[in-house]
């Protein structure tokens, strides 16, 4: 994932992704560029959602993000992780638009995830009320404490007045640079 500024009040949300095992394996002949495999995520059962047929395009999680404020561009960003990365656009949303965290500690806090048989996995961080909150209500949950789990990685430049402020996601390899 990449975002980028500019002077002229500019944003730039950018996600590359050739999918699962680098792609398709075919790659275009005296170019060098590796051809994606988002078909994967077809099925051939009649009636699914996914359903392989003419005009329809399969689940796949190529988002990258942009909040406007006001008509005008605020932030572009994203968050990378597969399935992680819907459930990770809207946390990032929540706590920069309703909890008004700076944009580092928007993608520093704990996250959580829906995982696929219905556990909800909770990135360490969370008050433990939370996962007992959860429980109560008669989810299952788990508190991750270590890599079990991935939480997505995500990067961010947000507009604040006439300046921009970058941030990088603790949890990949990132960085935020401005110049």
């Amino acid at each position: 994932y990449l975002c980028a500024a500019d002077a002229g009040g500019h944003l730039v949300s950018y996600i590359q992704s050739n999918y699962e095992g680098f792609g398709s394996g075919i790659v275009v002949p005296g170019m060098g560029i590796a051809m994606q495999n988002r078909g994967a995520g077809f099925v051939l059962e009649k009636g699914h959602a996914n359903e392989y047929a003419p005009g329809k395009r399969p689940y796949h999680t190529i988002i990258p993000a942009f909040l406007t404020k006001d008509g005008s561009p605020l932030a572009a960003f994203g968050v990378m992780g597969g399935p992680m990365q819907p459930q990770g656009h809207i946390q990032v949303v929540i706590r920069i638009v309703d909890q008004k965290l700076n944009p580092q500690s928007a993608l520093d806090a704990p996250r959580w995830q829906l995982m696929d048989d219905g556990t909800i996995a909770l990135e360490q961080g969370f008050p433990a009320a939370t996962a007992e909150g959860l429980r109560a209500r008669g989810h299952t949950v788990k508190v991750c404490t270590d890599d079990s789990v991935f939480f997505g990685g995500a990067q961010m430049a947000m507009r604040h007045g006439s300046v921009y402020i970058g941030a990088s996601d603790p949890r990949r390899d990132g960085q935020a640079a401005g110049f």
